[in-house]
């Protein structure tokens, strides 16, 4: 591939800790993610994305001091999202340090704000969060359904349907979940990263159960402009540098 793919690292924020878990749930506290962030940024990582996990669930988005305190020495694109409910809640984020805004739960509510986001701040900015779910996992032609408040809450909108409505409203990236694999390290969904890549004209970032090199190239080949790990980098599975080179083994070009 000739194409360069963006390795990104997710970092999952509760209050002012580092948070993982399983499909969303038994959230564990793994410290500071503002050094995790620092050690991935020295390591060579392409972008960091942070999400504020309890942000919608409690109507409010709590990452303006990590965002500052991250941005005084990590100098590489950063996605922040959760609890964003309006145009001046991602203007708060960016004038924190954000570069890029996610946005799910708002807009599944109103659509309209990712059109009200993009004029704003550009459609670069306008990061549409996608928690997908299967429908049915034992009739995969059933398809997925958008969630929200981390894949607990069903919106009823086709995961395919709405990626391609936001992108007509304006959004300039997809930051597509599964929420079936997340948090598991046993692979991704790779007919939902290819289904939504292949539909849409703006940048794909695949997110959820990545557990080594051969899913991140696989998502790459099936469409994905970038891959969000998280896991295998926060529990010290691989670092940085060697998954990058793993993944250019496996003939996929990435950044950097």
């Amino acid at each position: 591939m000739s194409r360069k793919i963006r390795l990104i690292a997710r970092l999952d924020v509760k209050d002012d800790f580092l948070v993982k878990g399983i499909q969303y749930e038994g959230l564990r506290k793994l410290g500071d993610p503002h050094d995790f962030a620092r050690r991935y940024y020295e390591q060579g990582i392409d972008e960091i994305l942070y999400l504020d996990t309890v942000a919608s669930l409690y109507e409010r988005n709590n990452l303006g001091n990590i965002l500052e305190r991250t941005t005084a020495d990590v100098f590489i694109p950063i996605t922040a999202g959760g609890g964003l409910r309006s145009v001046q809640d991602v203007g708060a984020v960016l004038k924190s340090g954000a570069d890029k805004a996610a946005v799910n739960t708002a807009a599944l509510r109103r659509p309209a704000l990712i059109t009200e986001i993009a004029r704003a701040f550009g459609s670069q900015c306008m990061v549409l969060s996608i928690q997908a779910k299967r429908r049915d996992p034992a009739r995969p032609a059933a398809g997925w359904e958008a969630y929200y408040d981390n894949g607990r809450e069903h919106s009823g909108k086709d995961v395919l349907e709405w990626a391609k409505e936001a992108v007509s409203l304006g959004a300039g990236e997809i930051l597509l979940s599964s929420v079936d694999k997340e948090g598991f390290q046993k692979g991704m969904d790779q007919e939902l990263i290819a289904a939504v890549a292949d539909l849409v004209d703006v940048p794909v970032i695949a997110a959820g159960g990545a557990a080594c090199a051969e899913d991140v190239a696989a998502a790459a080949k099936g469409g994905a402009d970038a891959v969000a790990v998280g896991s295998i980098l926060h529990y010290g599975k691989t670092d940085v540098p060697a998954l990058k080179e793993e993944v250019r083994a496996l003939g996929v070009e990435v950044r950097r």
